[in-house]
């Protein structure tokens, strides 16, 4: 089944194949990091995001980041996504410097172009560090201002937030996200996984059409009532949720709860070789926990197609996929 993903972390996507052959070229010891079968190896969320760090720590220069998004993007096109957004910060590329990350962006954007014409459309989602504060943050409302929506290239679509969700509040952060709309960028903020409902309210306060992740709204009805109202999308990881702990197991996740209380639910693998899933591993769970079939999955690509950052010709083509 063709499929859509609008919540995928570029670093995080990283293989463990991969980081291991650019840290090799590069003289750096990523040994520690891994466990005896070459996967990523880590201990609960702290230790989860040491490992992240290290292993995205390689990628450097901006043909590492092209070289990056090539081999995602392939992988991606083999689990049969057809159109994936891909969050990418400045603060990553560059440290913040708008010159630096022009060069960034002009490399992805190029390998974006040529595995389009391989079948797999993407675009990229601008993110800022919630824990790095809101003055860098407005350093990256500026990168992605300056290099998408109404004045930029149109690999840059989107503008959102990750980071630690409880430190400070999302509407420290208004300016950045009041730059990004002005510039016609999507907005979108991560809320609602390690932080309680009140998280998702905040980002809510923004302006926001989409929710990264989203899923303790399940906790307040009356959340769940206004995000059905209001038509917000939430980008769900079910298997990284799990993963993680959020949830025991696969049927104790409240995707499907979201969705039949009227909430336009969505599907992605978040960083999935940390996670050891794929978007065909995603669908084969929820088919067993939930007894999804072609109906519920074919619902939940029109709501992503909906709600991308997309052009409209670009949307307009999706649509026709998923009839």
């Amino acid at each position: 089944m063709k499929k859509t993903e609008l919540h995928l972390h570029l670093e995080g996507a990283a293989p463990p194949e991969f980081v291991r052959a650019l840290a090799a070229e590069k003289h750096v010891d990523l040994s520690r990091i891994f466990d005896a079968q070459g996967h990523y190896a880590y201990e609960g969320f702290d230790d989860f995001l040491r490992v992240y760090e290290a292993a995205t720590g390689v990628l450097q220069t901006p043909r590492d980041y092209a070289r990056l998004l090539a081999e995602v993007l392939e992988r991606s096109a083999g689990q049969g996504v057809i159109y994936t957004e891909l969050f990418v910060s400045p603060e990553f590329c560059g440290g913040g410097d708008l010159a630096a990350w022009r060069d960034f962006v002009a490399a992805m954007a190029e390998t974006a172009a040529d595995m389009r014409a391989q079948g797999i459309d993407s675009r990229g989602v601008v993110t800022c560090i919630r824990h790095f504060g809101p003055d860098r943050a407005r350093r990256s409302a500026i990168c992605a201002a300056e290099t998408g929506g109404e004045t930029g290239g149109d690999w840059i679509a989107g503008f959102g937030m990750g980071g630690a969700e409880a430190v400070g509040k999302a509407t420290d952060f208004a300016w950045s996200f009041d730059c990004a709309r002005e510039a016609g960028l999507g907005l979108t903020c991560h809320a609602g996984e390690w932080a309680g409902p009140d998280s998702i309210r905040q980002a809510l306060d923004l302006g926001v059409t989409r929710i990264g992740h989203g899923v303790r709204a399940i906790e307040d009805p009356g959340l769940v009532r206004d995000l059905a109202a209001r038509g917000t999308v939430l980008e769900v990881c079910p298997g990284s949720n799990v993963a993680l702990g959020l949830y025991p197991d696969w049927t104790a996740h409240p995707i499907a709860r979201l969705a039949d209380a009227g909430v336009k639910v969505t599907v992605s693998t978040d960083d999935p070789p940390f996670f050891h899933t794929t978007m065909q591993h995603e669908y084969d769970r929820l088919a067993d926990a939930f007894d999804w079939g072609e109906d519920e999955f074919a619902q939940i690509n029109r709501w992503a197609v909906d709600a991308a950052f997309c052009d409209a010709a670009t949307r307009d083509r999706l649509r026709k996929e998923f009839p």
